[in-house]
C-alpha cells in the first residue's frame, strides 16, 4: 500500500512539475511587443465574432515568431502614434503595412518584404475630375497624416485632412467632405467587397511604381531585425506566406507579380443589430476594466494634488504662490492630449517609462489637479473670514482650521463645479487609446473600422458614457444635499 501511495505522489508531482517545467521553457523564448492598428482590414483587424487580433499582417508575424523563437505581444494604437511608441522603447516592431520609402530607411531598420502592392487613387463614383494623381492637385484627400499614402497625395499638391484609418477616409468621401483617397489597393478591394459598396470606386493606380510593406524595427535593434530577415526568408522559401497570401486575396502578393489580388468573396456583411450585438460586451469590458477605473483613481489623486496646490496658490509665502500659480497655467494653457503624449512618449527619454495605465493615470491626475485647484481655491476664499477668527479664538491651529471648519463649508462650494471636472474626466478618458490602452471608446473604433456602422457604434458608445454621467449626477445631488448641514444659516 506504501509502495502505492508513493507511486501515486511520484505521479502527482510529476504532473505538476512536468507542465510546469515546460511552460517555463516556453516563457523562456524572449518576449517581442508588435505595434499594429487593429482597425485596418484586411491586415490588422479584429474579428466580429471572436473579437481576436487577425488579418494578414497577424498571421505573417506569427509565423515569423515561430521560426524566429519569440513570444509575441500585440499593442494596439492609432497609426500616427506607432512610431513615436516604436521610438520611445513602448514596442520593439511595428507589423503594418509600413511601406518602404527613403526617410524610414534611414531612421529605422527595415527587414525584407513581405507584401506587394500597389497605391490606387479612390474617388466618388461617377466622378470624372480625377482619373489619375495628377488630378488630385489642388483637391483635398483624406489619409493617416504620417502615412506614405500622405506623403503620395501631398507630393501630388493635395491638400490632406487627417484621419484614423481608411474607414474614416472612406466614409468622408461618400459625404463629399474631401475629394479623394490614395491608398492600398488589397485596403480599398476589402472595403468594396465587405460592405458592398457603391459609391466609391477607383480610378486608377497612384503613380507607375509599386508599394512593398516590411516590418520596422529601432535601427540599434540588429538582432532582433536579422532574425525577423531569416525567418522571412525561411517562410517565403517553404511557400508559408504565399499560403497566407492565398487564403487572404487568392494571389501571392508576397513575391512581385503574384497576380492581381481578388477579395470579391469579402469578409461578409453583417447587419446593424449583429455589429451591435457582438461590440455590447467588449464595449462594457472596457468600460469597467479602464474607462471607470482610470477615471476614479485619476479624479482621487488630482483632488488630493488640488487641494495642495489650492493651498499653496493662497499661501503667503511667494514661492510657493508662484509655483502654484505657474503649474496651473501650464496645465490650463497646453491640450490634454499633448500631456498624454508628453509623459507617456516624451519622458522615457529622460528615463521615466511608465506602463499605459499609469501613464494615463500621471497625465489626467495632473490635468485634474490643474483645473480642480482653482475651484478648491475659490470654495476657500468663499468661506467667510470670520470663520478663520473664530476658530484661532478657540484655539485651533492652521491645519485643524482647514480639516474641521473650512473644508466642511468649502466642499459645498466645490461639489457642483468639482463634479463637472469629474464628468468631463470620464468622457476624457477616450483618449486613452493613444497610449495603448483599449478603453470604451476604442472599442468601438475597433468595430466601426471593420463593419463601417460608425452612427450606431459610436451612438452606442455615447449611451455607455450618458448612463455613468446620469449616476454621477444623482449622486452630485446626494452629496449636495449631505453637505448642506455645514453650510452656515
Amino acid at each position: 500500500m506504501r509502495h502505492v501511495l508513493r507511486g501515486l505522489l511520484l505521479f502527482l508531482l510529476l504532473m505538476v512539475v512536468v507542465p510546469a517545467q515546460a511552460g517555463a521553457a516556453q516563457d523562456e523564448r524572449p518576449v517581442v511587443k508588435v505595434g499594429t492598428e487593429g482597425t485596418y482590414p484586411p491586415f490588422s483587424f479584429h474579428d466580429p465574432t471572436t473579437q481576436e487580433l487577425t488579418g494578414y499582417d497577424i498571421e505573417v508575424i506569427k509565423a515569423i515568431a515561430d521560426k524566429a523563437g519569440w513570444r509575441l505581444e500585440f499593442v494596439e494604437t492609432q497609426w500616427d502614434a506607432i512610431f513615436p511608441a516604436l521610438d520611445s522603447g513602448r514596442i520593439d516592431l511595428i507589423a503594418n503595412q509600413v511601406s518602404v520609402n527613403e526617410e524610414r530607411a534611414a531612421k529605422y531598420g527595415l527587414s525584407e518584404t513581405y507584401t506587394y502592392s500597389r497605391g490606387v487613387v479612390v474617388r466618388r463614383t461617377g466622378d470624372e475630375s480625377i482619373k489619375t494623381l495628377a488630378d488630385l492637385k489642388g483637391k483635398t484627400t483624406a489619409q493617416s497624416a504620417t502615412s506614405n499614402w500622405a506623403d503620395i497625395a501631398r507630393g501630388a499638391g493635395a491638400n490632406v485632412e487627417a484621419v484614423e484609418g481608411f474607414a474614416q477616409a472612406a466614409a468622408l468621401l461618400v459625404q463629399g467632405r474631401v475629394d479623394g483617397i490614395v491608398n492600398d489597393n488589397i485596403a480599398v478591394l476589402d472595403y468594396l467587397a465587405t460592405t458592398g459598396s457603391t459609391e466609391i470606386e477607383i480610378a486608377g493606380d497612384a503613380g507607375e511604381e509599386g508599394s512593398e510593406q516590411v516590418l520596422a524595427f529601432r535601427k540599434a535593434d540588429t538582432a532582433l531585425l536579422d532574425q525577423a530577415n531569416r525567418a522571412i526568408t525561411a517562410l517565403r522559401a517553404d511557400g508559408t506566406l504565399a499560403g497566407i497570401s492565398q487564403r487572404y486575396f487568392k494571389a501571392d502578393v508576397s513575391v512581385p507579380d503574384g497576380g492581381s489580388a481578388d477579395l470579391s468573396d469579402g469578409r461578409g456583411q453583417r447587419g446593424v443589430w449583429e455589429t451591435l450585438g457582438n461590440t455590447a460586451w467588449p464595449m462594457f469590458v472596457g468600460l469597467v476594466k479602464v474607462t471607470i477605473p482610470l477615471t476614479a483613481l485619476s479624479f482621487a489623486i488630482g483632488l488630493v494634488l488640488a487641494v495642495f496646490v489650492a493651498l499653496a496658490r493662497i499661501s503667503s509665502y511667494r514661492v510657493l504662490s508662484g509655483l502654484a500659480r505657474a503649474f496651473i497655467s501650464i496645465i490650463r494653457g497646453t491640450p490634454l492630449l499633448l500631456q498624454l503624449f508628453i509623459v507617456f512618449y516624451g519622458l522615457p527619454q529622460i528615463g521615466l517609462k511608465f506602463p499605459p495605465f499609469t501613464a494615463a493615470v500621471v497625465a489626467f491626475s495632473l490635468n485634474v489637479a490643474g483645473y480642480a485647484a482653482e475651484v478648491v481655491r475659490s470654495a476657500i476664499l468663499a468661506v467667510p473670514k470670520g470663520q478663520f477668527e473664530a476658530a484661532s479664538t478657540i484655539g485651533l491651529d492652521y491645519r485643524r482650521t482647514l480639516t474641521r471648519i473650512v473644508f466642511p463649508q468649502a466642499a459645498r462650494t466645490a461639489v457642483p463645479p468639482l463634479s463637472n471636472t469629474l464628468i468631463s474626466l470620464l468622457k476624457d478618458t477616450s483618449l486613452g487609446s493613444v497610449v495603448l490602452l483599449t478603453e470604451l471608446f476604442r472599442e468601438s473604433q475597433l468595430a466601426a473600422a471593420e463593419s463601417n456602422e460608425f452612427l450606431a457604434l459610436y451612438a452606442f458608445a455615447g449611451l455607455y458614457y450618458w448612463v455613468i454621467c446620469v449616476a454621477l449626477s444623482a449622486g452630485q445631488k446626494r452629496l449636495e444635499t449631505r453637505l448642506d448641514r455645514y453650510v452656515a444659516k
